[in-house]
């Protein structure tokens, strides 16, 4: 595997985590890999928008427990610290879909450049970043 393409539309903080991790695991192994932000995952390229992530409503009340294993299993807890490890290996780059930022306000002069590499249109993402991929995944 050379290539993997995700697409993250949710920002719960359990539900980001699975992308990043895939991410996460693929950049170790040494492929490369582009990760497009949609819907609400757009807020996550934001100053402060990973600590604004919470875990899902259904596991609300299990939010520490959640993070203290995810500490423990060797991956940052926190999510832009782990955004900015994975684009630190020069393998990773995630953007923000340009419809999404109009969407949800995320206006690309705002963004955290540490977290994020900029602002694609979709079209671009799938013809350009994404093409070639060996996978395809999608959160």
């Amino acid at each position: 595997m050379q290539k993997v393409a995700i697409v993250v539309r949710e920002d719960a903080y359990d539900r980001i985590l699975t992308p990043l991790a895939f991410a996460w695991l693929t950049a170790a192994s040494g492929a490369e890999v582009e990760v497009l932000l949609v819907n609400w995952a757009a807020r996550l390229a934001l100053p402060g928008g990973a600590a604004a992530l919470r875990v899902s409503a259904e596991h609300r009340d299990q939010e520490a427990w959640l993070r203290e294993r995810v500490a423990a299993a060797g991956v940052p807890a926190d999510p832009a610290e782990l955004c900015r490890q994975l684009r630190a290996t020069g393998r990773v780059r995630i953007w923000v879909c340009s419809l999404a930022a109009q969407i949800f306000g995320v206006e690309e002069g705002a963004i955290d450049r540490s977290l994020c590499d900029g602002v694609v249109g979709a079209t671009t993402f799938l013809l350009e970043h994404a093409r070639g991929a060996d996978v395809f995944m999608t959160f």
